[in-house]
């Protein structure tokens, strides 16, 4: 497997990202490679206490929650966010047929439970965020304090997805060179300035570094018998067990995902007796529309669970 690294001086002078990533290095399950670097990025305080674990999807990385970073710092809670191999800073595979759904899974747990050495967490999940960190959660449940599930699911395939996503997975399969800034324009309802388009373009000088974005959508179970349905109804099955708070706050503005959400609130016993707040005015990229409301809804579920 070839890896490909974004030279860092695509990285410099980021609208409203400061922050400096702090590299582990993870292996490759298939061992078709050698380590695998991932990038961090971390604030607020390292003591005792509920940490924050920020997972993005496609075709963004941590940029996307700069606004909720800096709201958990403010509040004193600290936060790591993840770059998803492939995506960010992370090294990315450079082939599509690279990128598996357990691939990705594996990456991340191996990244935030034994090179962090995280536990005591409060995942906010965003799209593969939440594909992937709903596994997480369903594998090692007691390592997590609190859920909050933004704008994602956990497909099995035994549902069809809806047409939005396909004509996505369309735009994407058929694209001779991918846009990643006007991807996620077209996902945010209050737009999205160049500066921020340009930050999501940095990760991908050319498009040879792009078969993260390109694989994500092929890697979504769309029918009962694919690789990781069978994996996937496992952590539903698991999820249907979890106590802990459990949040849904989606968008009203995202015909993705918005089916999800009362899927989870009635599945989740976590979720029973909680006020799922919906963000109003927002698209598919909840963080960038409505970031500062969903940072202090952050909060206050941390500060709940905290007590």
């Amino acid at each position: 497997m070839e890896l490909l690294r974004t030279p860092d001086d695509r990285f410099t002078a980021l609208s409203g990202f400061a922050h400096e990533p702090r590299y582990v290095e993870v292996t490759d399950p298939d061992e078709a490679s050698g380590p695998v670097r991932v990038a961090t990025y971390r604030v607020g305080p390292e003591g005792p206490g509920p940490t924050v674990l920020l997972l993005h999807g496609e075709p963004t990385w941590s940029y996307l929650y700069r606004s909720i970073l800096d709201t958990l710092a403010g509040a004193g809670i600290p936060a790591v966010a993840v770059d998803l191999v492939g995506f960010g800073r992370s090294d990315k595979p450079a082939a599509v047929g690279d990128h598996t759904y357990a691939r990705h899974v594996a990456w991340v747990r191996e990244a935030v439970f034994d090179a962090l050495g995280l536990d005591d967490l409060v995942l906010v999940g965003q799209d593969w965020g939440g594909l992937i960190g709903l596994r997480l959660v369903a594998d090692a449940p007691k390592r997590f304090r609190a859920v909050v599930a933004a704008n994602t699911g956990l497909p099995t395939g035994d549902v069809d997805m809806p047409e939005p996503w396909w004509r996505f997975r369309r735009a994407v399969e058929g694209a001779a060179t991918l846009d990643v800034g006007r991807f996620v324009a077209s996902g945010c309802t209050r737009g999205l300035g160049s500066a921020a388009r340009a930050a999501y373009d940095a990760p991908f000088p050319d498009d040879a570094f792009t078969a993260g974005p390109r694989a994500m959508p092929l890697l979504v179970p769309t029918r009962p018998d694919d690789p990781e349905s069978a994996a996937n109804r496992a952590a539903w099955d698991a999820l249907g067990r979890f106590t802990r708070p459990f949040l849904v706050a989606f968008s009203d503005g995202d015909p993705i995902t918005g089916p999800m959400a009362p899927t989870l609130r009635a599945h989740v016993p976590g979720a029973a007796d909680l006020d799922h707040p919906v963000l109003h005015g927002a698209g598919h990229f909840l963080q960038e529309d409505a970031g500062a409301e969903l940072g202090s809804i952050v909060v206050g579920l941390v500060r709940r669970v905290a007590r």
